[in-house]
């Protein structure tokens, strides 16, 4: 059986990679960029630079800057109303996961209109938006080489799994030096995140020999510097390092599907304003615990794959050593509890049934080695709490 994969058509990797934005909108016989952003990355002076550097190919651009972290449907109407009544010919998206996932959606939308919830799986949105140049400044979510974009409809705070190659980026220009300015917990929730996606791409019921390379490859950077990276934002070779494996993260799960760690995640971002990725951090854990059972052998890759397990330790040692290490990362890189986060307890327990639901109806628990029942996804939150 083939497997189909898909990929940015361009990928400029490295150390100023991001400054080559202008000759690939000039490959792509692009001139008029909208650039997608948050205030973050004006204020820091990284939209200027790549301003500067469009200049160069003299290429104009303008701003869209008010996307926020876990992007909404009319966080992103904006940006929609901004490109249909402009006249770009094409988006770049610079920053987390959040304005990219934005630039995604406003690509597609801003093209044919509609509002997101038409776009949400099961539909598959295989037509071509605008092109996206993504540049990422975090190493975590790997959206810039992912067909996925998630998009919170905050009238039921459902957070909308939206997939297809219309959402994959043209091209993506993976920069590390620009996540050298990370905050230490940003660097712990978009590190782990990716390494949450290369384990689930692993043991997906997805998985495929080249998904499963690039995951494998994924885990060998990620998990050796994302400690380093965290206590040390300036280590250049750490911050290298988790960059390219967030992307590898990225394009693993991408072609092989996420799994319960997602779609557990997904409700409690939703409603209480989690993190993405310290929602997954929390859960990771746990729900590899609950996962082993089914899948032992490939958890015991992982294992290895992350260097905390020898090629001579048998499965059971390998795993035993897995779990030890994922929750020491929690530890370390201080990720809370839900109930150390702030969230109200008694809304949490009486919300359970829903996040169940809502988890299951987003497809990636169905994915994971290990099927889970609601009554067991509502088991798995009550022991998170």
């Amino acid at each position: 059986m083939s497997t189909q994969i898909i990929l940015p058509r361009i990928m400029q990797v490295g150390a100023g990679a991001s400054k080559e934005a202008g000759n690939i909108l000039r490959s792509l016989d692009c001139n008029r960029p909208l650039i997608v952003t948050d205030k973050m990355m004006v204020q820091l002076g990284y939209v200027a630079i790549l301003q500067d550097s469009l200049q160069g190919a003299s290429i104009d651009s303008d701003i869209f800057d008010n996307t926020v972290p876990e992007p909404t449907v009319s966080s992103i109407q904006e940006g929609v109303d901004k490109v249909r009544d402009g006249n770009y010919d094409s988006i770049i998206a610079i920053g987390g996961g959040s304005p990219i996932d934005s630039a995604k959606a406003i690509a597609i939308l801003g093209k044919y209109g509609g509002v997101m919830r038409d776009y949400k799986f099961p539909r598959v949105v295989n037509e071509p938006g605008l092109p996206i140049v993504a540049i990422p400044t975090t190493a975590g979510t790997g959206s810039e080489c992912t067909k996925v974009t998630i998009i919170t409809d905050e009238t039921n705070d459902e957070k909308m799994l939206c997939v297809g190659i219309g959402f994959m980026p043209t091209a993506a220009l993976v920069d590390y030096s620009l996540t050298l300015s990370l905050p230490a917990r940003t660097t712990a929730d978009t590190g782990i995140d990716a390494l949450t996606h290369a384990m689930e791409a692993y043991v997906s019921k997805k998985a495929s020999l080249y998904s499963d390379s690039q995951a494998i490859a994924a885990m060998k950077l990620i998990a050796p510097n994302l400690r380093k990276a965290f206590h040390d934002g300036s280590d250049r070779r750490a911050r290298e390092q988790m960059m390219l494996g967030a992307t590898l993260a990225g394009v693993a799960f991408s072609n092989a599907s996420v799994a319960l760690v997602h779609g557990m995640s997904r409700p409690i971002g939703a409603f209480y304003h989690v993190p993405h990725g310290l929602s997954n951090a929390m859960l990771l854990p746990m729900v590899t615990e609950y996962s082993i059972p089914a899948a032992a052998e490939r958890y015991a890759d992982c294992a290895r794959a992350m260097g905390v397990a020898s090629e001579d330790d048998t499965d059971a040692v390998a795993n035993s050593k897995l779990m030890d290490e994922l929750y020491a990362i929690n530890e370390e890189l201080q990720v809370p509890t839900p109930e150390q986060f702030g969230i109200d307890r008694d809304h949490f327990f009486n919300n359970l049934p829903v996040m169940a639901e809502q988890a299951l109806a987003s497809g990636s628990p169905g994915n994971n080695p290990r099927v889970p029942s609601a009554d067991e996804i509502i088991e798995i939150y009550r022991k998170l709490w």
